[in-house]
């Protein structure tokens, strides 16, 4: 399906391709078209890439956006492709913040060294989203099979959190620190799942964390199966 979807998006001229995507995004709905995003991301050239990331219509701002991640990787010396990422993953449209996470997943796949960079730069970011998206990002499983950013996407989490509880209790109540608890509450799961050493002795700090929000990130990774199926092959 992804390879004939990508076939479909070659033979769509150029002055078609903002409107083919449109009519099939799914918006407006409770969900975008993915896998279409995807194929664009595979496809497209520099240029769509670009004019379509500062479009104000969200399904072609977050295809641009998604994009750009593929860009990032074969250029990894153009700083400007970064810094878009990092203003889109802040962006006022949650979908198109989503997108940010998502290159960052492109990145990881064909740059994890690069990736690793990115994450460990915006997780230094003041803005909750960035940090979000950092963490969003990394916590994938399909580039946590290589052990060096396993490890890195637990120290993702680990700042993220202590992040979160160093913060005044007027800080946490933000949108952008809210989205990012949020993602913790299932990106640790999926990071002890990767690395369960040392995933497991990072959450275990957690659990002895007396704070209303880290025990919330604790909880709810303990609704997870992938991380109750750890905990009880290693339990004794």
């Amino acid at each position: 399906m992804p390879a004939r979807r990508e076939d479909e998006l070659r033979a769509v001229p150029a002055a078609e391709l903002a409107g083919y995507l449109t009519a099939r995004s799914g918006l407006p709905g409770p969900r975008g078209n993915l896998e279409l995003a995807d194929a664009f991301a595979a496809v497209a050239d520099r240029e769509t890439i670009l004019r379509f990331a500062h479009l104000d219509d969200e399904y072609l701002r977050f295809c641009g956006t998604e994009a750009a991640g593929r860009l990032v990787a074969a250029e990894p010396g153009d700083a400007s492709l970064v810094s878009l990422l990092r203003e889109r993953a802040a962006d006022p449209l949650w979908r198109v913040r989503e997108a940010a996470a998502r290159a960052l997943q492109l990145i990881g796949d064909a740059r994890p060294d690069r990736l690793r960079a990115i994450v460990a730069d915006w997780l230094t970011d003041a803005d909750g989203y960035v940090r979000r998206a950092a963490v969003a990002g990394i916590c994938e499983p399909r580039l946590l099979a290589d052990p060096t950013t396993a490890s890195a996407a637990i120290d993702a989490c680990s700042s993220a959190t202590d992040w979160i509880r160093s913060l005044p209790a007027d800080r946490r109540r933000e949108p952008a620190v809210r989205n990012l608890r949020q993602a913790l509450g299932y990106c640790w799961s999926v990071a002890v799942a990767a690395s369960p050493a040392a995933g497991l002795a990072a959450f275990d700090r957690l659990r002895a964390v007396d704070d209303p929000d880290i025990r919330w990130i604790v909880s709810t990774n303990l609704t997870k199966a992938r991380l109750r199926r750890i905990l009880e092959t290693e339990t004794p």
